[in-house]
């Protein structure tokens, strides 16, 4: 038997502010594996979805089991993107105004390989051309591939983004501090970049 499809919606604004709990606990749950390892706490998630429900721009792609999210992908004009993304462009001659940039994207294991992955990127990049925006680009840690702590036969995630129609800037990198599971504090990670033109 076929196992059905998961059912995708595109949320914003007041849309976006009432999934925002379940969105918290995706995230909290699917970046504490590898290679996020991220040790964050509900008060911080709930802060910086809630800048997605204020930004017009911005979108959540929430994927649905029945009625329970398990899964999201977010996105928003690189203009209003808080943090270090928009200064990383800037310091490489590239203008934030042209760019859709995607957020996370995070699923819970037992929903892979039923196509929420490539809904995600296909409802973010239709959410980017609406806003008239000519590109799109996504940022992802960088690790060590001798880190011990990574699991075996872990396959990175490079040829689903190529196949996606995107490509690698090593030169285009930011850094983002958070803590990692079983440390005290937050420690800086270097993100490099991955970017599509989406004329």
């Amino acid at each position: 038997m076929t196992t059905p499809p998961l059912r995708l919606d595109t949320l914003s604004g007041d849309a976006l502010r009432a999934a925002l709990p379940g969105l918290s606990r995706l995230r909290l749950t699917v970046f504490a594996e590898w290679p996020y390892l991220y040790d964050g706490d509900a008060a911080h998630e709930a802060r910086y979805l809630a800048a997605y429900a204020a930004d017009p721009g911005a979108a959540a792609v929430v994927a649905f089991d029945g009625a329970t999210p398990v899964g999201m992908a977010t996105c928003q004009p690189m203009a209003g993107a808080g943090g270090p993304v928009a200064a990383a462009f800037r310091a490489r001659g590239l203008d934030p105004a042209r760019f859709c940039y995607f957020g996370e994207s995070v699923l819970l294991p037992e929903y892979r390989g039923r196509g929420a992955g490539v809904g995600f990127f296909a409802a973010r990049e239709a959410q980017a051309r609406r806003l008239g925006l000519a590109a799109a680009a996504f940022c992802a840690v960088v690790r060590n591939p001798n880190d011990p702590r990574r699991p075996a036969g872990h396959v990175p995630l490079d040829g689903f983004w190529r196949n996606r129609g995107f490509a690698p800037r090593p030169d285009l990198s930011c850094v983002f501090s958070w803590k990692e599971i079983g440390d005290d504090r937050e420690t800086p990670h270097v993100l490099s970049f991955w970017l599509k033109d989406l004329a």
